[in-house]
């Protein structure tokens, strides 16, 4: 487990790009038979990445939690972004196909991944956040999470925001999750751009071809940075940045978020006229 700490906006604006990259991006996710996580001090979320392929592999990490199982004081959220998943839970097994979503609330002892095909595995996102009571497991499919059209081919924005873990879906404590998937000829999304101080916000881009970047655009509304970065990688977004971005060509992300409010529409939007 990779631990980052928090980081100020006034100092945020002395970085170079190495500095800004290695506070705020997550380069490598998905590695053979191997669960990578980062904890990030921001609402203390964790945001990881397994790919078994020959290995059944099973979430873990005492050493960095102290604690006697990985969701003692946790929930969970799994967004499988690949082949044809099968997730065990407490000897429970729930199989995830692509854009299928599991919460796995507070309580539960073992939590085993692995791939139904493994010429065909499985990539499983996910991230975790504190929890304070315990909330039955629930999947859902694509279908199942509220489609809503979005944005529009003048704005080069038309997009399809799938939302799975949130206050009328998925049940959580804090946790929310969702999808954005843009169609062919869009490559802005989340423009204009917003805040939310009162929790943090994960980023996953997927769905791109190797030589594709997105630039995510992150900062306070008057000091913008950018991120280069390239497909199947994680952003940490601070709850003071903003989370823009704009595409080589289209794609689809995960959005998670955690902290103080549970609500998906509390954000504090920034009119393009007053970013600098």
């Amino acid at each position: 487990m990779e631990v980052r700490h928090t980081t100020n906006p006034t100092d945020v604006k002395q970085y170079d790009t190495e500095r800004l990259r290695s506070e705020f991006l997550i380069e490598s996710l998905f590695e053979q038979d191997q669960i990578k996580m980062t904890y990030t001090h921001y609402d203390r979320m964790i945001v990881g990445g397994a790919l078994p392929v020959n290995e059944t592999l099973e979430l873990e990490d005492a050493a960095t939690l102290k604690t006697e199982y990985f969701l003692e004081r946790r929930e969970i959220g799994f967004l499988n972004i690949g082949g044809p998943a099968s997730i065990s839970v407490d000897g429970e097994v729930y199989e995830l196909s692509k854009l299928e979503v599991l919460y796995v609330g507070k309580g539960k002892r073992q939590v085993l991944l692995s791939s139904v095909d493994k010429a065909n595995p499985a990539k499983l996102y996910f991230c975790s956040a504190l929890a304070h009571a315990e909330i039955a497991t629930r999947k859902m499919t694509m279908e199942e999470a509220n489609p809503t059209h979005l944005g529009s081919q003048e704005t080069s924005n038309e997009r399809v925001l799938y939302k799975y873990i949130h206050a009328d879906g998925i049940q959580s404590c804090q946790l929310m999750l969702g999808v954005t998937s843009l169609k062919t000829g869009s490559v802005w999304n989340t423009m204009p751009s917003h805040v939310h101080d009162r929790r943090m916000e994960a980023y996953l881009y997927f769905d791109m071809n190797a030589d594709a970047r997105v630039f995510h655009m992150m900062g306070e509304p008057s000091q913008t940075r950018h991120l280069v970065v390239a497909n199947e990688q994680a952003i940490i977004s601070p709850p003071w940045s903003i989370h823009s971005g704009v595409g080589t060509s289209n794609y689809t992300f995960c959005w998670s978020m955690a902290g103080e409010n549970y609500t998906f529409t509390d954000m504090d939007a920034v009119p393009a006229s007053e970013l600098k």
